[in-house]
């Protein structure tokens, strides 16, 4: 009977207040939706850091009339760099790239795209890839090359990749202030609704009171009313997570970026963050309504 009691109780006071029910629904589920988008964002970067980590190199392109001459690397000024830097102990390898190979690479990252059409191998310079042991030596190894006869310039892979983790990272700040501000919409929804429906049912719950039903008993209703409302805007959170990446995420990812150049996320991934997600909705509308009846509200 008890049980029966709370559960009419709940669907009635959902039905009454159905508009505001509604409101904090989809309130509760965009707050959730750019959290969860929040937390891949975070997830893609550590694996874009961690496919990059052990790839990341330092290029010394060479002049090009270095280039032309020497395919190979057996003339003394490429020859010379190459023997110098495998001797350093900054440096963990060395590995030589003529014009051929760096047009194949050239071909390969812009695969499909104008630019591709326009590059010619002797415009491509030759360089020395290489692999530090420490990659925050650069300027080391900067100071190293310095003056050095053949060399063109030096580029630190790692700036290239930082620029797109530092985008990475503004669109995770973004997202998460936007939720934040969702998920505070979210809690006064829920306690705008929760003393709403304290409202309307103030006779009936007095008439309890009156008659020795706990203070528990008669707030549980408002409290499981709440926690509903949280479980199925989180639901309708992770149903966009999942259409979206079907529908957007993936070609967007690929049409922004390149296949490959950043991870792919994976319905496997949202699914993990989906009972945090969970957990917060609940969370967030039981102790919204439990702080609110008891600071507002005399049951």
């Amino acid at each position: 009977m008890r049980f029966n009691f709370v559960f009419r109780e709940v669907v009635t006071g959902l039905r009454r207040n159905v508009t505001m029910t509604v409101a904090m629904i989809l309130t509760t589920a965009i707050s959730l939706g750019l959290l969860g988008t929040g937390l891949l964002a975070v997830h893609t970067i550590d694996q874009t850091e961690s496919l990059y980590g052990d790839r990341l190199e330092v290029v010394v392109s060479l002049t090009l009339d270095v280039s032309t001459r020497d395919q190979d690397c057996s003339q003394s000024i490429c020859a010379g760099l190459q023997s110098q830097l495998k001797s350093s102990p900054l440096v963990q390898s060395v590995n030589f790239e003529n014009q051929q190979q760096a047009y194949a690479r050239f071909e390969r990252l812009f695969q499909g795209q104008t630019l591709a059409g326009l590059a010619r191998p002797q415009g491509l310079p030759a360089s020395l890839r290489v692999k530090l042991v420490d990659p925050n030596q650069t300027d080391a190894l900067r100071a190293l090359l310095q003056g050095k006869v053949g060399i063109s310039r030096i580029t630190d892979q790692r700036d290239v990749v930082e620029r797109l983790f530092s985008f990475l990272r503004t669109i995770r700040d973004v997202v998460f202030t936007l939720a934040l501000i969702e998920v505070l919409a979210a809690a006064l929804l829920i306690s705008n609704m929760v003393q709403l429906s304290a409202y309307n049912r103030r006779t009936e719950v007095g008439v309890m009171r009156l008659v020795g039903a706990t203070r528990w008993y008669t707030q549980l209703p408002f409290l499981l009313e709440a926690a509903v409302t949280g479980v199925v805007g989180t639901a309708l959170a992770v149903g966009s997570l999942l259409v979206g990446k079907a529908l957007f995420l993936d070609s967007a990812i690929s049409n922004g970026f390149g296949d490959g150049v950043i991870p792919m996320i994976q319905y496997s991934d949202i699914l993990s963050v989906s009972p945090w997600l969970f957990l917060l909705g609940i969370g967030i509308a039981s102790i919204t309504g439990y702080v609110t009846l008891r600071l507002y509200v005399r049951l």
